[in-house]
């Protein structure tokens, strides 16, 4: 028989365990919550130590030769002044949810060009200058925690060949509103927002998405559902596969945790604070089920999404396809590392599949 003393203590012993274990759950609880604000809320980020040096390491990963700087810079140089003149409005569209997304539109130019035949000047009308009345359109998609002005030179290289651009914040991200980066889930549907705003303004649009990292995780996830036949190609830059692969990754390199079980708490605090689920943000699965016509894009030397996962893409996708590896490139730098075979591949592809002149 226990004695009455031995009976208290074993009661405060397992006092003492229950108390303890729900410490350690309130702790593993505000551990899972504090990740998923500081991977999915760029405010919440910014007042961390931690992003400093993940935003520095994250640079130190890309490459840095000169004729990726040189590239860059002159890009940047020609973008710049090419923003000095062009047209551009701001447009804005309120999602289901509630929030204001914010994205700007680059007309094409009205132009009209001469030639002279004999004697005679003939012009060439906007449809055949690429002006204001043809029906060539860009939707222009940033990564993670970017802003649209990243995609500013792409809007430059497609307005030269003619394109309507438009170039959206993805939300929760520069001046579009959100409590969580969609890591491309809530992104493929707000996109069609902006899908739906070109059919308003033109019901025969030939529309190219082109995305970059996460915006083009985000496109390849629009080619998993029923999309308009007006949208005709996809170019997906360094995308990774899946939202929860990429949040495992992120966990055990930003922080030094292990992904299991921090992801699969993660998905579950996320669906109870942002209403998503990052298992269900799958671009692999996306494309099996995908038509639309899609270029693979991705440097060899990415250090923050493996190319092994653009070949895993393209492997799966059912759509019509091409791959193209760029040597020596990082993150989102093969248009910098090769501009011209970056370039003319995407308008070759185009010719093919986009209706390019």
């Amino acid at each position: 028989m226990k004695t009455a003393k031995e009976k208290r203590n074993k009661k405060k012993i397992i006092k003492a365990a229950g108390v303890f274990l729900c410490l350690l759950l309130i702790f593993y609880i505000l551990l899972v919550n504090f990740l998923v604000s500081a991977a999915l809320v760029p405010s919440f980020m910014e007042k961390l130590e931690a992003f400093e040096r993940i935003t520095e390491e994250s640079y130190a990963a890309q490459v840095q030769t000169s004729d990726i700087k040189g590239n860059r810079q002159l890009a940047l140089k020609e973008t710049n002044e090419w923003l000095e003149t062009a047209e551009h409005k701001k447009l804005s569209a309120e999602t289901e949810d509630g929030y204001r997304l914010v994205a700007e539109e680059f007309p094409a130019e009205e132009e009209f060009l001469t030639e002279k035949t004999g004697e005679e000047e003939r012009s060439f009308g906007l449809a055949e200058s690429g002006g204001k009345n043809n029906h060539k359109w860009a939707l222009l998609l940033h990564g993670y925690t970017g802003w649209k002005e990243e995609m500013y030179p792409f809007a430059y290289w497609y307005h030269k060949q003619g394109y309507h651009a438009l170039v959206p914040d993805l939300r929760c991200q520069g001046e579009s509103e959100g409590d969580f980066i969609g890591m491309g889930w809530t992104d493929h549907f707000d996109c069609m927002l902006w899908i739906d705003y070109i059919l308003s303004q033109d019901e025969e649009a030939q529309i190219i998405i082109h995305g970059q990292s996460m915006g083009a995780a985000t496109a390849l996830m629009m080619t998993g559902e029923e999309l308009p036949e007006q949208i005709q190609a996809v170019v997906s830059d360094c995308a990774y596969t899946d939202a929860y692969s990429m949040f495992g990754e992120k966990i055990k390199d930003w922080f030094g945790l292990p992904a299991f079980p921090l992801v699969d708490s993660a998905c579950l605090m996320l669906r109870l604070r942002g209403g998503y689920n990052l298992k269900d943000a799958s671009a692999l699965e996306a494309v099996k089920k995908s038509r639309t016509p899609t270029l693979f894009i991705h440097g060899d030397s990415d250090a923050m999404i493996s190319v092994q996962m653009s070949r895993e893409l393209y492997e799966a996708a059912a759509c019509e396809k091409e791959l193209l590896i760029v040597e020596g490139a990082g993150h989102g730098q093969a248009q910098e590392k090769d501009p011209d075979t970056y370039y003319n591949t995407i308008k070759e592809f185009l010719e093919l599949y986009g209706n390019a002149d």
